[in-house]
This record gives C-alpha cells, structure tokens and sequence, in this order.
C-alpha cells in the first residue's frame, strides 16, 4: 500500500527547495547576459570612439634617416615631413577614393622596413618604396598607385600651401611661380599654341620643384593629366582605360631648393650635354617676312633690307626667312623628283644666288607638305603613302595619309617613325640647305600630336610627345646649327629652341611674361633659346608704341640672343635707333661673354645659365616669388622695368653674405637688400654685378 504523506497544517504555505533554486539560477543567468551585452556595447562603443575620436589623425607609414611619410587621414592626405615633424616639405592630397576614413593600418610590406604597400578593396593597390637619392643629402620616395579596374582615375594633387612650385610646361601666358596658374586637367603634352591658347606650350618636362627643397619627377612613358589651381594645389592624374595605367612619380628631399635642383633637376637628362653652334649669339637676328610672289622679287627684296641694315650700322646680324620665302627662294620646282634625279636637276636649274651669298640668314623648313603640293601628289605615285602619318585601311594595302591642317592649308605631316621617310626628308633638307649657304635652320610644326588631335589614338611609337622627340634627335643630327620650336627630353641635344610668340603688349602674354619664360626654359635645361622679336610677333604687324619697344629691347639685351621683327627706324624715332645700337653692342661685349662662361656650367653640372634669385637665396622666402629679376651665373642680376610708365621700381639683391655693385652708381649694396624706389629712366636698366 502506497505510505501517505501527512497534512500540512502550518498557516505558512511549503515551499520546495528544488523549484526555488530553479528560479534563482534563471534570475541570475538574465542578469549576467544583460551584463554582458552592456558590457560588449560599452566596449563597441569605445573602439568606435577610439577609431573615430581618440585615433591619432596621423600614422607614420615610412621613415628615412631624415624624413618620413604620414597618413593624414581626415585630409586624405600623405604628408611628407621632417622626422622631427618640425617642417612639411609637401603635402599630397589623395583623391577619388569614395572610403578613406581608415587609417593606414595592414602594411602588406611589413617586413621591409623601406617598402609600404596598401590595398582599397576593388579599387587601387598602393606602393611606396623608400630609395637613396642621387646624395648622401637627398631622400626620395617612389610612390605607385595602379588601378584595379578600367573605370579608377587616378589622381594626386600637391599642395601649394606654404611651397611655391616651378618647371612643367611652358603656358601662353607664363608665370612663375606656377602657383600663380589657373588650367583646367588635360593630358599633359605640348600643344601647338596657336589651335590651342590654352594648352601647354613649347618647351615640357615632368619635373617639378617646390620651394621647400622637394622634387617630383614623373616617369617618361606614364601618360599623365595636368591641372593647376591657382594658389591651392596641381595634380596630377592617370587616366581611366582598358589599360589601367599606374600614376608613377618618385619625390625627394634636399637640404633646400638650390640643393634639390643641382641634385635632381640638372640630372632630367643622364646622357651627354653638347653645345650648338654659339656664333649666333652675337648676331642680332632681324626677320624679314615680307611677302612676295616670286624668288626673284624677294632676292631683291632681302638685298634692299640689307642695305638699310648697314646703311644704318646694323648690318652685322642674320636674316630670318619664313617657310614661305624659303620656298620661294629655294626654286623648289625640282624638290619634287626622285633623289638621284634632284641632285642632276638643281646642279642644271640652280638660280643666280650671288645676290643673297654675301647674306648671313637662316632658313625656316617644318615637317607639313601641302597636298596640292607637286612634292606629294609625287609621293603618292611612287607608293610611298607611308612617308606621311596615315591610317592603315581594313580593305586596302595601301595606308591612307592623315589629313591636317599647317598654316590655312590643307597638309599631311612626315612620318618620323619610317627609317625611308627621315632619311628621304633629311637629305632633301642637307641638299637645300648646302645650296643657299644659310648659317641656320629653323624647323617649325614639331609641336601637337595630329592623331590626338582628331580624337584617334595614335601608334604606340607616336604616343603624347614621342613625336617631338623623335624630330628633335633629326634635328641634332643635321648638325649644331639648327633651331626648333618645341622640345621635351631633349635638354642634352645641341638645339636652339624658338620661344613662342608674344604679344605686343605689357601683360604676361606679352612682356611682363618674359623673364618667367627665361626662367622656366633654364630651369628645365634649355638655356639656349631665341627670344621672341622685340614687341611681340603674335599680332604680325609692326610695333609702334615707342615705351614699349624700348623695354623690351632693354630685356632682350641680356638673353642668349637679340631678335627683331619691328625694325627700330620703323618704330620710333632716330634716338631709339641709337639706342638700339648701344644695345646690341652692349649684349656682344658684356653679355655674350657671360654666357659662353656659364655654359662651362651646365656642360659640366647642367646648372641654369638665367637663374632665380632663390639659386643664390634657398631660405628666403623674399626670392621665391620674384619673377622680374634674374641672374646669369651667379656673377650678375637684371632687374629691367616690366610696367608701363614706370620710372622705378624695388629690387631685391640676394645672397646673404655677398656684396653687389650698380654698374649705374658703382655704388656697393649687402645681399638681402631691398632698394626701394630706386630710378630708372627710360633708356637705362638696372644691372648688378657681384662685387668681390
């Protein structure tokens, strides 16, 4: 029988200790998991915070002996920096990444402590490597950004905060620094000025120096975007395509910029620098352009300017034609037969040309031919199509030239990449030039690209400026007495470069852009160049405007070469004739001397022959912005007026240290001086030489 379990009967009601301690453990196990979510929120909370809020905004990324990189990462930013976080050298903005909160935390190149290499997720992988520099005092950085799919622009942009840049491009109207320019992005090659006012000019390099001693140097092959901001940043920029182009450039650091461009700068070109032929620096060039329908009126023509030219003591200078009176007077009406033919022709039809051989001239030639032209109707029918850039046909075997446009008419251009084709043009220039015993020759046109022009992509072999290089290596090998009027890489060749023409007005179009553009021509390598004529060419119509001739003639007296299309008795009055003679003579004796000195420099170290004032002042921030003074050598500053109706004006004399003669006063002033207000009359010119 089962036992019964007895009644309770306490008021208390009975508890059991089973359920009791069931509902315990259920209270207790609530509360620790209510706990622990607070206490994983909390924490949650606080990494955010520490990421978002207590995170250093700064993380070094690579260090060298005397520098380092930083990620700025609210800016989105990589700071170059002194170790001691005393001095930003450059500040790089990166840009067109959509997430770019998180710091630089995964160095996928950790083990090497000169490497950092990161990843964005489906975007872009980035390499920094760490490179000893071309002195114990120089650091650089090569930096690689390449794109992870077609649709990425890459794009860096360098600030101009505290650092004034130079180098580049030439521009229409120059400036320097360049902080002072405002261009929209576009592929940074040179362009003819004339289809395009607001491209980049004649003379490129893909270097730029800031003041803060740091370098960039962009590589040769990697087609790149430019676009400046005035007073804010230039950046640079690859584009988007099926190629995923890298953005490659490498930075470095100098003690400061002097430094920095002896050290980087002189080096753009490591193959031998050479001479051109330097007898035309002290020979006044006047350019005789004008028009004639016939050899025989412009033979007469040249021998009536000449005559005025001796008539008024001018005579000792070289006579520019253009490419329209060097056709004209190269009787060219056999230029178009077969080589071997040519050379029996000319020596049976060759004009009477003892009226121009006593003549000291140059030529001017360009790679364009008229297609109405006999030359190349020629070419065509001996099947050589492929002396000119052509497209290639999908249904003929024969390419079809490309058309362009050189000078209102319609033209093809020489195909420089065809071996036949240069040495066909060559030849055909030796020929012409032996037999009117010009000094020079000018080659025009070796500016723009013809395919990118039309919007067709052009042969890997002519891609951005490969085609000036190419035409420029022609050039040189014609001999040192050739001019060109674009160049890029070709610093070492021994070449004068042609400066684009100006306007016949005071703006930096005109001749307050002169010293900027001697500036910028010698700081890239190129120091011997001509001038454009006194006044300004770009309107093609004689200067009238007496102040103005004047002071450009008082400018141009201190550069490589004197060029003249107004000529003075045309302008102005007999005194400015005089004048004009006083300073011809003074650029033979004064001027040409000092530069045949300086150029010992530059072979040997490739050191600017015109320098800023900065070369002799690195640390004073005075010199940085300066851009109507100059010096040759070290030895003299040229502080000309650049302001219409201006008597004087303030000059700055640098170099701490050093001493400075007026050659007006012989008065001696300290380096780091500034003359306010000092005089000028209308036929003087500030000159300073440095006093021992």
């Amino acid at each position: 029988m089962p036992h019964a379990r007895p009644r309770n009967q306490s008021p208390i009601p009975e508890v059991t200790w089973d359920s009791g301690l069931k509902e315990m453990n259920e209270t207790w196990k609530g509360a620790i998991a209510c706990l622990g979510v607070a206490v994983f929120f909390v924490m949650t909370i606080g990494i955010i915070y520490w990421q978002v809020v207590d995170q250093p905004n700064k993380n070094w990324i690579l260090r060298g002996s005397t520098s380092g990189l930083i990620w700025e990462r609210r800016s989105h930013s990589l700071v170059l920096q002194t170790l001691s976080e005393e001095k930003t050298l450059v500040e790089i903005n990166v840009g067109n990444f959509p997430d770019m909160e998180q710091p630089f935390v995964k160095n996928l190149c950790w083990l090497n402590k000169t490497e950092f290499c990161y990843t964005w997720d489906a975007m872009a992988d980035l390499e920094i490597s760490l490179e000893p520099g071309p002195s114990a005092s120089t650091e650089c950085y090569r930096i690689n950004w390449t794109p992870l799919h077609c649709k990425i622009t890459l794009k860096d942009c360098f600030s101009m905060t505290n650092v004034s840049w130079y180098g580049g491009a030439s521009i229409r109207a120059q400036r320097w620094p360049l902080n002072n320019v405002n261009t929209k992005s576009q592929p940074f090659v040179i362009s003819n000025l004339t289809k395009n006012p607001t491209g980049y000019g004649s003379v490129l390099e893909k270097y730029f120096l800031g003041s803060t001693g740091v370098t960039v140097t962009v590589a040769p092959d990697v087609p790149i975007s430019l676009s400046v901001e005035s007073n804010r940043h230039f950046c640079l920029e690859s584009p988007s395509s099926i190629a995923m182009v890298p953005l490659q450039y490498m930075v470095c650091i100098s003690q400061n910029i002097t430094a920095a461009h002896q050290e980087v700068g002189s080096q753009l070109s490591e193959q031998e620098r050479r001479l051109p032929n330097t007898d035309i620096l002290g020979l006044p060039i006047w350019r005789h352009y004008k028009a004639a329908d016939s050899a025989a009126k412009m033979e007469r023509g040249l021998r009536s300017f000449f005559n005025r030219l001796k008539r008024h003591h001018l005579g000792e200078g070289l006579i520019a034609l253009n490419e329209h009176s060097t056709m004209l007077l190269s009787n060219a009406d056999h230029m178009h037969l077969p080589m071997a033919s040519r050379k029996m022709h000319a020596l049976r039809h060759t004009r009477d040309l003892s009226l121009i051989k006593p003549l000291k001239f140059s030529i001017t030639l360009s790679p364009y031919t008229s297609i109405n032209s006999q030359l190349f109707l020629s070419s065509l029918q001996e099947g050589k199509e492929n002396y000119w850039l052509s497209l290639q046909s999908k249904f003929d075997s024969h390419p079809t030239p490309l058309l362009t446009k050189w000078k209102g008419q319609f033209s093809v251009r020489l195909n420089v990449t065809n071996d036949a084709a240069r040495s066909w043009y060559t030849d055909r220039v030796s020929l012409l030039w032996q037999r009117l015993g010009a000094q020079y020759v000018t080659f025009e046109g070796a500016e723009g690209n013809t395919f990118a022009e039309q919007a067709i992509q052009p042969p890997r072999e002519l891609e951005g400026d490969k085609y000036i290089g190419i035409f420029a290596l022609m050039a040189a090998a014609l001999g040192n007495s050739t001019i060109i009027s674009a160049v890029t890489r070709s610093s070492h060749l021994p070449l004068f470069i042609q400066m684009t023409p100006l306007q016949s007005d005071w703006s930096y179009a005109g001749l307050k852009g002169i010293i900027p553009s001697v500036l910028h021509y010698s700081l890239l390598g190129y120091n011997f160049f001509i001038p454009d004529a006194v006044g300004g060419t770009l309107a093609n119509e004689f200067l009238t405007e007496e102040e103005l001739y004047i002071r450009w003639l008082q400018i141009v007296t201190f550069l490589p070469v004197m060029s003249f299309s107004t000529p003075p008795w045309v302008c102005c009055d007999d005194w400015v004739l005089n004048l004009t003679r006083q300073y011809i003579q003074r650029h033979q004796d004064f001027v040409v001397p000092l530069i045949v000195k300086f150029s010992k420099e530059w072979l040997s170290w490739g050191y600017p022959i015109f320098r800023p004032l900065w070369w002799l002042s690195p640390n004073d921030p005075v010199t940085f912005t300066i851009d109507d003074e100059y010096l040759i050598g070290d030895e003299v500053l040229i502080a000309p007026i650049t302001e219409p109706g201006r008597v004087q004006r303030d000059i700055y004399l640098p170099g701490e240290g050093h001493k400075w003669m007026d050659t007006n006063t012989a008065q001696v002033f300290d380096g780091g001086t500034l003359i306010r207000n000092y005089s000028v009359s209308l036929v003087e010119v500030p000159v300073f030489v440095k006093a021992s």
